[in-house]
């Protein structure tokens, strides 16, 4: 399978940057993960995820958890979990429709990071969804493409805090204060309805955008 596409050979073409594009290629660009890719995807508690829908449209998404949140199955494999969010599963969704993924994980603080292209499909496997407690689905990634990439243009940040919010080793997690919204209340999954009364008590949108802004969650 090519590398590029048509239009990206147009694009360097165009700004005559083929002989680099081509030598980049060949430089970075692997089929499997190698030492380093598996150790610095095993180092991240954060990923960003891409995924595209049956009809082609795109999202992106933030997947966050604990250090090694994504594990590395083999050098062709990775997994990771899907938690708790607001039900709308557009990842999920578009990984059962759809497949195909990227996955770029970045270290802020060095900063670096490392892009996964892949195929990606849902694994109901008890046992491997045991290994995250917490978690709704797996993912599992069979990595097609796996490159480092320049971090030129990569701001540095320093870390401040984990998450509240990962599920512990048990599966539990704070009530996160958007399910307190009073019209969310009738639309909740059954397991968390009633439950915002004895978790600081229903709220509005505007209480809650007053929460976000003050960088609560």
């Amino acid at each position: 399978m090519e590398f590029y596409t048509d239009a990206q050979r147009q694009l360097q073409g165009r700004f005559e940057s083929t002989p680099l594009a081509d030598r980049m290629q060949v430089a970075i660009v692997r089929d499997e993960l190698d030492d380093y890719h598996s150790g610095f995807i095993a180092s991240r508690d954060f990923f960003y995820l891409a995924t595209v829908d049956a009809e082609g449209e795109p999202t992106v998404s933030h997947k966050g958890g604990d250090v090694g949140q994504v594990k590395v199955i083999d050098n062709k494999t990775l997994a990771f979990p899907i938690y708790d969010g607001n039900g709308m599963f557009l990842s999920a969704g578009n990984i059962a429709a759809a497949g195909k993924v990227g996955m770029l994980f970045i270290d802020y603080e060095s900063p670096q990071r490392v892009r996964v292209q892949g195929v990606a499909s849902i694994d109901e496997d008890a046992d491997l969804i045991g290994v995250w407690p917490g978690a709704k689905l797996v993912i599992r990634v069979e990595v097609t493409r796996v490159f480092v990439n320049c971090a030129r243009y990569i701001p540095k940040y320093q870390r401040v805090a984990d998450s509240p919010y990962v599920p512990d080793e048990t599966g539990s997690q704070p009530y996160p204060a958007w399910k307190r919204i009073d019209g969310l209340q009738d639309a909740l999954h059954p397991d968390d309805i009633g439950r915002a009364e004895s978790e600081g008590g229903i709220i509005t949108e505007e209480e809650y955008g007053q929460k976000l802004a003050a960088g609560e969650s």
